[in-house]
């Protein structure tokens, strides 16, 4: 994900945050929110993924938090939609294997953007998407989640294999908290993408992303497979 900060400067390891809002919001008071997390640390990108709403309120949605993301340097996606995404100014596109196709989401939104596919569980869609240009493949679900129903469940070999082998940046989805997160980061996941187990923390989405950033720093990545 080259085009997303600058992967190659990460905290601690090799793993960034990933953001993804909830399902529904309220614009005004998450934006808020939002800047309340990313002053928590660093944070890599933040996914605008909003199921079930009209394009107007998708738009109206970027429109206030594109800029706060910019403020901090932060790579600002909107999930599914290239159209959406370019109308928004956003810096690209995440889109699963039943939305556009990588050539479609490419050509809306041009070589410099980001196109970020999932790959489930899949070896062989991965390697298809990293062909093609990707600049990130997603795997997941690695745990349990209220965001989504998840079409696949996705094991930490899947990780290790990927992280070892291929070159396009991986980011593990699906039901990562600060309970769960660290052997995703030691298999070597260069990003973690998070939703509730930062917006429903306890102690708020600040507090979270400072946790969030310090276990990456803590955690040791495991030994390369030889």
């Amino acid at each position: 994900m080259a085009a997303v900060n600058d992967p190659q400067s990460p905290v601690g390891g090799s793993c960034r945050l990933y953001l993804v809002t909830p399902p529904e919001i309220e614009i005004r008071r998450f934006g808020s929110t939002l800047e309340s997390a990313l002053d928590g640390g660093d944070i890599a990108c933040v996914q605008l993924r909003l199921k079930n709403c009209s394009d107007d309120a998708v738009l109206a949605a970027a429109d206030t938090l594109i800029p706060i993301a910019r403020s901090r340097d932060v790579t600002f996606l909107i999930n599914d939609r290239p159209d959406l995404a370019r109308s928004a100014g956003a810096d690209g596109v995440h889109i699963g294997q039943e939305d556009a196709s990588y050539e479609e989401a490419r050509a809306v939104i041009g070589d410099d953007g980001v196109v970020g596919m999932t790959c489930h569980n899949s070896r062989h869609l991965a390697m298809i998407a990293g062909e093609k240009g990707a600049d990130y493949i997603a795997f997941g679900a690695f745990f349990p989640t209220k965001t989504k129903d998840p079409k696949s469940r996705a094991d930490l070999d899947l990780i290790r294999w990927w992280s070892h082998l291929m070159t396009v940046q991986c980011v593990a989805i699906g039901g990562i908290s600060l309970d769960n997160a660290a052997p995703v980061i030691a298999a070597g996941a260069d990003f973690i993408a998070v939703s509730a187990g930062v917006w429903d923390h306890a102690d708020g989405p600040r507090e979270a992303v400072r946790r969030f950033n310090r276990l990456i720093a803590e955690t040791r990545l495991e030994d390369p497979i030889v």
